[in-house]
């Protein structure tokens, strides 16, 4: 991983989430040395920052894949709905998203990925318009 990864990285977490990296140093780093700066680097700054797809298609893309996952990855699911929503996506945006994930992972997952949108949102003061 080049400098220029973590440097793009930074840039694309510190946009969705500020205080991301230094809140994953500040979990994970003494356990697992440099954790926060492969994540940074690896999934911010070599993936998210690829041409192809802006970065609220590829938010969308996230919370897809996650919600199709299962409940497992209700936790990571939260933290990128949130992510998400500070990429530009509107919150009925998200939601047919993760009801799209009723087709592919079933329904218990999509109804899992309804919750924890649910739960974001109210955390946010979020109401979704009706569609």
């Amino acid at each position: 991983m080049t400098d220029t990864y973590l440097e793009q990285g930074e840039r694309i977490a510190e946009q969705l989430s500020p205080g991301l990296r230094d809140a994953l140093a500040a979990k994970y780093d003494a356990m697992l040395p440099g954790m926060s700066e492969s994540l940074i680097g690896w999934a911010y700054g070599h993936q998210y920052a690829r041409p192809g797809l802006d970065l609220k298609t590829r938010q969308l893309c996230t919370v897809a894949a996650l919600t199709a996952l299962g409940g497992q990855t209700g936790p990571q699911l939260k933290v990128n709905i949130g992510h998400t929503l500070a990429a530009g996506a509107e919150p009925r945006e998200i939601l047919e998203a993760i009801w799209q994930m009723a087709v592919y992972g079933g329904m218990p997952a999509a109804i899992n990925g309804l919750n924890a949108a649910a739960e974001v949102f109210a955390e946010r003061g979020i109401i979704p318009d009706q569609g």
